[in-house]
């Protein structure tokens, strides 16, 4: 009895010590559970927080990245850096060869331009945007007591030289138009004390790069000066009557001269020296020219002829075509020259050709009773080199602008500008911004009437040009 009565009791402890192990095993269980799920609800936290920082699509491709740096080797990175190396140079040399090309367009316009200058078959069309000046702009300088005869303007277009028969000769500042300095006439017998001229100056020109300019005059003397100073530095003897026309070879000291005496002299500035003499004018030259060939172009006055002098070959080319006295030249390039004269004519020239390429009759008009008209005459010209633009001057109280035609085979007037006296000379400036003309009340050459209401003096035209807009429209 005692052991069946042990053995329940021992079965209910067994019982017991089951359900509390059952009950603790219970308890266990719940708290792994809860362990268990604290751990996953930090993972899923921590998985939370790197996907806000990075999207998915940034980790792929930062994982590919760090797969490519580790699978390119050191031999594939410096291919790769040297294909970049080649990229850059090859964009480098494509630019520098873009600028080379336009560098080299620009030369080659330049070199273009020389040729054709050198050819004497450049011309600038710039007479089709000229607009006609107004009176209210001119500038009369006033200086000179008798009629101004010649003119030059400086290369680099800041001065002018003027003279007259006053035998003085003055230089201007063209941008005020102030005096800057002056030599006055010397009266005959008192040369050896007094540096000037005793005679009417006819004729004056400045060399190419501005260091002197010569004086010519009636009195058969030809004078150097220093142009910056006015300094007198020689005196050229030789001619046999009045000097009526000088002109300096471009780029050279080389002077040429033309007188009375129907001889043209050729002269070196720069060594104080003669060099040879030309002879072949029936008459007294009354105008000469050059450019930058070793040749001039002169006028014959009454023997009606212009002749081109080739000093080299000492050779001449005569041309016919004027009906009176030839009074004035200048050449408009290398090949074509214009010339005016006392039959009232303007006339364009080719050295290819003996007769004038075209001719303007009583250019500026005529005067006189009915029947008895006369032309008026044409007493200056002037051409901006290398262009389509003339000039001429006459006594009609007017000054004609004209414009050459393509290939210079036509002459047609552009306007005329308010001009009362004698327009002895006429110059351009090289800049084209300005056109000089010398005034007179009477002629260069002589004294065969007189205008009372003239000014003797300067007169500085603006030429100003039309806008590249105005002419769109």
């Amino acid at each position: 009895m005692s052991f069946f009565i042990k053995k329940k009791g021992s079965v209910k402890v067994s019982q017991t010590k089951a359900s509390s192990l059952s009950a603790a095993g219970k308890n266990d269980g719940d708290g792994g559970k809860r362990r268990k799920s604290r751990q996953d609800k930090r993972l899923n936290e921590e998985i939370s927080s790197d996907s806000e920082t990075e999207s998915p699509v940034v980790n792929k491709k930062r994982r590919e990245d760090e797969e490519e740096e580790i699978e390119e080797t050191a031999q594939e990175k410096k291919l790769r850096l040297a294909k970049i190396y080649l990229d850059q140079l090859r964009e480098e040399e494509e630019k520098r060869a873009e600028e080379e090309s336009f560098e080299a367009d620009l030369v080659a316009g330049r070199l273009q331009e020389d040729v054709l200058e050198q050819k004497g078959k450049l011309q600038r069309l710039i007479a089709k945007d000229l607009l006609p000046p107004e009176e209210s702009e001119f500038r009369l300088l006033r200086g000179h007591k008798l009629p101004v005869t010649c003119l030059v303007i400086s290369p680099d277009d800041k001065y002018i030289f003027s003279a007259a028969k006053d035998c003085c000769i003055i230089k201007w500042d063209m941008e005020t138009g102030q005096k800057l300095h002056k030599i006055p006439g010397v009266r005959k017998g008192t040369e050896h004390h007094h540096v000037g001229h005793t005679a009417h100056i006819l004729c004056m020109a400045i060399s190419s790069d501005g260091k002197y300019l010569a004086t010519g005059d009636k009195n058969k003397l030809i004078m150097i000066w220093e142009a910056a100073t006015l300094q007198h530095l020689y005196k050229f003897t030789g001619h046999r009557d009045a000097v009526s026309g000088l002109a300096f070879r471009r780029g050279t000291h080389d002077l040429y001269s033309c007188s009375h005496d129907r001889s043209i002299k050729v002269w070196n500035v720069a060594e104080n020296a003669y060099v040879e003499t030309l002879f072949g004018h029936q008459d007294a030259i009354t105008g000469l020219d050059c450019l930058s060939r070793e040749r001039c172009v002169t006028a014959g006055g009454r023997d009606r002829t212009v002749r081109v002098w080739k000093i080299a070959e000492e050779s001449q080319l005569v041309f016919h075509g004027h009906e009176g006295s030839i009074d004035c030249i200048q050449l408009i390039n290398e090949e074509h020259m214009v010339a005016g004269g006392d039959d009232g004519s303007v006339s364009l020239w080719t050295v290819n050709k003996k007769k004038p390429l075209v001719t303007v009759k009583q250019a500026h008009g005529s005067h006189g009773d009915v029947g008895l008209e006369q032309p008026y005459w044409v007493s200056s010209v002037a051409a901006l080199h290398n262009s389509d633009t003339v000039a001429s001057g006459s006594h009609n109280s007017r000054l004609q602008l004209w414009r050459c035609g393509q290939g210079f085979r036509s002459l047609e007037p552009l306007f005329t500008i308010p001009m009362p006296g004698f327009v002895n000379c006429l110059k351009f400036s090289s800049s084209g911004k300005f056109l000089v003309a010398g005034v007179g009340q009477e002629h260069r050459l002589g004294r065969w009437w007189r205008i009372k209401e003239a000014k003797n003096g300067l007169c500085i035209i603006p030429l100003k040009r039309q806008e590249p807009e105005l002419e769109e429209r």
